[in-house]
């Protein structure tokens, strides 16, 4: 009996909304644009929450980057050798750190400085990086074809190469890249393998110089040093300059992710003690990467915050239209009250059609924001990330929203006098 009369006024709230659709349809349209914001800009958020965190993952949870830093005018007199400027990482600071730190699964040296490289009439300014044989291993970085430089091939102190993809795309455009000699600073340098392609293009700019491996190549340290040595000349128009940095990076991978931080703080004080100035930078991946899922959690608080006043203002326009209703249909609640209704009656009915108002809207505002990135991701570069959280709890604001606005309407209607309401015109 209870089902049945449920049922009933339910039914007879439905009924009530499609008599007057287009008032509906127009009541509704807060909580869908409400439900879509919430659900798009968590979407929005979680996708570039995503991207950031796989910038800083590609780097390595398990690494600590060191890159040396130029020291500022001020800073750059007292470290000149005649007029040349000298500062940044060491190769003694590698050996201390090394031996300082049990913690250390493997130490990576690099040199890194831009050259013009040519092979026949084919020119291309690349980024040429002086290294060890453990690179791939640490960095994580593939072989497409050819192999890596060998331990042999440092000690032996050999012109051999690896080099980019954008570097064999550019300079062996249609013609086999292996075994080629390619030229830079008068030297010839034999090619023996090449990189697959690295989507690095948006790292972190303070780290873009030494990953982006596809326009690279990448030699000997041993090498380098015999050919180029530690000084670095570069002339402009109008000025000279000569610098003279031994390692432009020393990456050091620990073993364990425990030890991330504790290691950082060991090399701090290491270098702090090596070091007269600060010409040196310290970069842990895992505490940026910490950081950015902080951030990326008050972001998504902040645009569900912002995306809730749409629910927000959905919620009064039905109170508006439900408080509108009541006053119209003063006499049919007096009837209602007079034929054996009940408050508890009169209260179902308002609230069911509050409620379809709200759910409804939360349906088609569910479809809007699923919709709407999907277009955004198709057309753009964006990356647009749905969760299951985010889907229900727009769902489930909505229906609170719609119980909670609904509540002070039907306890108006079922306040009503049924004598009182019978008398009005």
């Amino acid at each position: 009996m209870i089902l049945f009369r449920l049922k009933r006024t339910i039914k007879l709230g439905v009924k009530s909304l499609t008599r007057h659709m287009l008032r509906s349809v127009l009541t509704m349209l807060g909580m869908v644009f409400g439900v879509g914001a919430v659900v798009a800009m968590l979407a929005v958020g979680e996708g570039a929450s995503y991207e950031s965190q796989e910038r800083i993952k590609r780097l390595g949870s398990l690494k600590i980057i060191i890159n040396s830093v130029k020291l500022s005018a001020d800073e750059e007199s007292s470290d000149k050798t005649n007029f040349t400027a000298i500062y940044g990482l060491k190769y003694t600071d590698a050996e201390i750190i090394q031996s300082t730190l049990p913690q250390a699964d493997v130490i990576l040296r690099m040199r890194s400085v831009r050259k013009d490289v040519f092979y026949r009439n084919r020119q291309m300014n690349s980024n040429i990086i002086s290294t060890v044989p453990w690179y791939p291993g640490v960095t994580n970085q593939k072989l497409e074809k050819g192999r890596f430089f060998t331990s042999i091939d440092m000690r032996s102190k050999l012109p051999v190469c690896v080099i980019g993809a954008a570097v064999e795309k550019r300079l062996f455009p249609c013609e086999e890249s292996l075994r080629k000699q390619v030229v830079f600073e008068g030297n010839a340098f034999s090619v023996i393998g090449v990189l697959e392609s690295a989507g690095s293009e948006s790292d972190p700019e303070e780290t873009k110089e030494l990953t982006d491996v596809n326009s690279a190549i990448l030699i000997p340290l041993t090498t380098s040093l015999e050919r180029f040595g530690d000084i670095r000349m570069e002339r402009k128009t109008g000025s000279f300059t000569r610098e003279q940095v031994e390692l432009h990076r020393i990456i050091v991978k620990v073993k364990r992710v425990e030890d991330v931080v504790k290691a950082s703080d060991v090399i701090s004080g290491v270098l702090a003690k090596t070091h007269t100035s600060k010409d040196y930078e310290i970069i842990v991946p895992l505490e940026m990467l910490e950081e950015i899922r902080r951030s990326a959690r008050m972001f998504s608080m902040v645009l569900g915050m912002i995306a809730a006043i749409s629910l927000l203002v959905g919620g009064i326009g039905i109170m508006n239209i439900m408080l509108a209703s009541v006053t119209e249909r003063t006499r049919e609640i007096g009837i209602r009250r007079a034929l054996g209704a009940k408050k508890r009656d009169i209260i179902i009915q308002f609230l069911s059609e509050t409620m379809v108002l709200s759910l409804v809207g939360g349906v088609l505002g569910l479809g809007l924001g699923i919709g709407m990135p999907m277009l955004i991701e198709m057309f753009t570069d964006m990356k647009i990330i749905f969760t299951a959280w985010s889907l229900i709890l727009s769902f489930s604001i909505s229906a609170v929203v719609g119980l909670v606005f609904g509540l002070y309407p039907a306890w108006r209607a079922a306040g009503m006098d049924p004598i009182e309401a019978l008398r009005h015109e």
